[in-house]
C-alpha cells in the first residue's frame, strides 16, 4: 500500500504577518523565508533577530537609521532545494508586491534554476494581503492539487483580497521609496491623514482625511464596501498602536455582523513597520 502523494510545497516571506495559529497550521503548511532589517548598521532577520517593537522604538528616536533588504536568490534556492529533496513534487513561492521589495525578483531568479519545478507569485500586497493568498495556495496543495492549480488558487485569492491602511505620516514610506516625494509633501503640507491601499502599482493614496478618528471610520466604511454581500475573513494589523487596532476590529465585527467568518489581529513585522511607522493600522478583507 502506498501513502498519499506528497503535496506541493508553499513558500512565503515574513512580511505576511501571519497570526500564530495560521502560521502553525499543520494542514496548510507554509515555509516562511525572513527578510532582513538593518538598525543603525546592524543587520538582523525579521522574526528571528529583530522585532517590531525594536523598529518602532528606532523610528520614534528619529536619529536611528532603519533599512530593509530582500533575501538573496541563493537563500530562496536553498529553501527550494530542501523542500524538493524532502519529496515535494513542486514549489509555489508566494511573495509581497514586486513594487515594494526585490523579494519577488530574488525568488524568480532562484526559481529559474529548477526547470519549472518552482513557480513564483506576486501578490501585489503585503501583510495578510500576502498571507491570505499564501494560505489559499497551501489549502489547495493540502487537498492534492498540482502546481498549476495551486498557483491559480493563490492568484484567485489575490483578486479577492483588499488591503487598506492608515499612517500618521507618509514620511516613512517616502524615506523608503515606497511612495512618491510629491505625495509625501502634500500630506505634510496639508496636515492630512492618508488612507492608502496596495495595487499593481504599489502603494497608492486612496483618500485624505483631516483626523485620525475620521481615518479609522473611513477604514471601516471601505472594508464594508470591499466585503459587499460576501462572507469574508478580515485581518487587522498595527504598529505600536494596539488600542487603535482593538477599536478598529471591534467596530468591524459590529459592522460586518454575520458576513464576518474569521477575524485576526497582529502587529506588523519589523520590515513592514520600518516603512509605515508607529501608529499605522490596516485592514485586509478577503473574500474566500
Amino acid at each position: 500500500m502506498t501513502g498519499p502523494h506528497p503535496a506541493v510545497a508553499v513558500v512565503t516571506d515574513s512580511t505576511a504577518c501571519l497570526p500564530a495559529d495560521l502560521a502553525d497550521d499543520p494542514v496548510r503548511r507554509l515555509t516562511v523565508v525572513p527578510l532582513a532589517v538593518v538598525v543603525n548598521g546592524v543587520p538582523g532577520l525579521e522574526t528571528i533577530d529583530v522585532d517590531s517593537a525594536t523598529v518602532a522604538e528606532a523610528l520614534n528616536a528619529r536619529r536611528v537609521s532603519v533599512t530593509t533588504s530582500r533575501p538573496s536568490p541563493e537563500a530562496f534556492a536553498e529553501v527550494y532545494r530542501r523542500l524538493l529533496a524532502a519529496g515535494a513534487p513542486a514549489v509555489l513561492s508566494v511573495h509581497l508586491s514586486a513594487k515594494l521589495s526585490g523579494t519577488y525578483d530574488a525568488a524568480t531568479l532562484a526559481a529559474a534554476s529548477f526547470d519549472g519545478a518552482v513557480s513564483v507569485v506576486d501578490t501585489q500586497s503585503t501583510g495578510m494581503g500576502l498571507g491570505f493568498p499564501a494560505l489559499a495556495a497551501a489549502a489547495s496543495a493540502a487537498a492534492g492539487a498540482e502546481l498549476p492549480q495551486v498557483r491559480q488558487a493563490a492568484l484567485d485569492a489575490v483578486d479577492r483580497t483588499s488591503t487598506l491602511f492608515y499612517v500618521d505620516t507618509l514620511e516613512f514610506l517616502r524615506r523608503g521609496g515606497r511612495i512618491g516625494a510629491a505625495a509625501a509633501l502634500l500630506g505634510t503640507a496639508l496636515s492630512v491623514k492618508p488612507i492608502l491601499h496596495t495595487t499593481d502599482q504599489g502603494v497608492v493614496v486612496r483618500e485624505k482625511v483631516r483626523t485620525a478618528s475620521r481615518a479609522l471610520a473611513r477604514l471601516v466604511d471601505m472594508a464594508d464596501e470591499a466585503a459587499g454581500s460576501s462572507v469574508v475573513d478580515v485581518a487587522v494589523h498595527h504598529l505600536a498602536a494596539p488600542e487603535r487596532a482593538d477599536a478598529l476590529l471591534t467596530t468591524l465585527k459590529e459592522r460586518l455582523g454575520e458576513r464576518l467568518r474569521g477575524a485576526y489581529q497582529t502587529e506588523v513585522g519589523a520590515v513592514v513597520g520600518a516603512h509605515v511607522g508607529p501608529g499605522m493600522v490596516a485592514v485586509v478583507v478577503h473574500r474566500p
